[in-house]
């Protein structure tokens, strides 16, 4: 049976995708975001996961105001990496999973979710950075990916509790699939951040900490949080990190919190990252679970 053995969270700035692809990752000043994720990529090569679910909000690249879904995920072969006005990034095409992906979009629309099927797209940064981030340079990723898009850019975005409620039903799907594979959930974006109006460059550090401590066991607090809120609080980017819910829902409540990161500024935005791993439990039953 398919496994979700573990989740990360972590922020998907641009910049830091330009960084890399420029060499300057280990510039003095670049270098204390970046020495942030070498416990990462000891764990990945670890782990070696055979799919990665990927939650990511796309920035109007596939999707724009002609046609904006609230939850999109990939069921395609490939997806290649998208120019997003300066060219696309030099790393490899995304490999999908769209046997294992057809079967959690049916299983999530029997479980009430209204999914969009998207079998073609681009991905943006929001997707391949966090690739990068912790797979570093390669020739090709070393899993296959699920691209899994929430709208967090247009108004009105899902709530915490549904994101959370979607992280539920994954694992589900997950718990229902036969082959015997590794799979991981990451959920990316955040965190405080405002890129535009009078408060450009908000970071609310205190937020941002206080939400990583509450991920892991008192996520219920964190999906009654509105959307208003997290704008007043973290800034109107700082809506996505509902994505992060959505992983912290895919796994057990009993985790294990095996590294946590966190960095500002990195262009004027606040940067986290933080791994979960699943308890091991010798009984799987419904108080085990989130």
């Amino acid at each position: 049976m398919a496994k979700i053995t573990a989740g990360l969270g972590t922020s998907h700035i641009p910049l830091l995708g330009h960084i890399m692809d420029k060499g300057d990752s280990g510039d003095d000043k670049w270098a204390p975001i970046f020495d942030g994720f070498q416990f990462t990529k000891q764990w990945i090569r670890e782990q070696k996961p055979d799919v990665v679910i990927l939650v990511y909000n796309d920035h109007a690249t596939s999707f724009d105001m002609k046609f904006i879904p609230t939850f999109a995920i990939g069921c395609g072969e490939e997806y290649r990496p998208a120019d997003e006005g300066y060219g696309a990034r030099p790393v490899p095409v995304v490999k999908g999973a769209p046997q294992l992906a057809w079967h959690i979009t049916e299983s999530l629309i029997q479980q009430g979710f209204d999914m969009t099927i998207v079998n073609e797209m681009d991905v943006d940064h929001g997707l391949t950075v966090p690739l990068s981030m912790v797979f570093g340079e390669v020739d090709e990723w070393p899993c296959q990916v699920i691209p899994l898009a929430v709208n967090t850019v247009v108004y009105p975005s899902p709530t915490g509790a549904r994101c959370l409620a979607l992280g539920n039903a994954i694992r589900a799907a997950i718990d229902q699939y036969p082959e015997d594979i590794n799979v991981q959930v990451w959920g990316t974006g955040g965190m405080s951040h405002q890129l535009l109006g009078e408060r450009a460059g908000l970071i609310n550090k205190e937020w941002d900490l206080a939400f990583m401590d509450d991920l892991k066991s008192d996520y219920d607090k964190l999906a009654a949080i509105s959307q208003v809120e997290y704008i007043r609080e973290s800034g109107t980017e700082g809506c996505e990190m509902v994505m992060w819910l959505i992983m912290r829902g895919a796994l057990n409540h009993q985790i294990n919190e095996m590294h946590r990161h966190y960095h500002v500024p990195v262009s004027n935005t606040a940067l986290g990252h933080i791994i979960y791993e699943n308890a091991d439990l010798d009984v799987d039953n419904e108080e085990d679970k989130a």
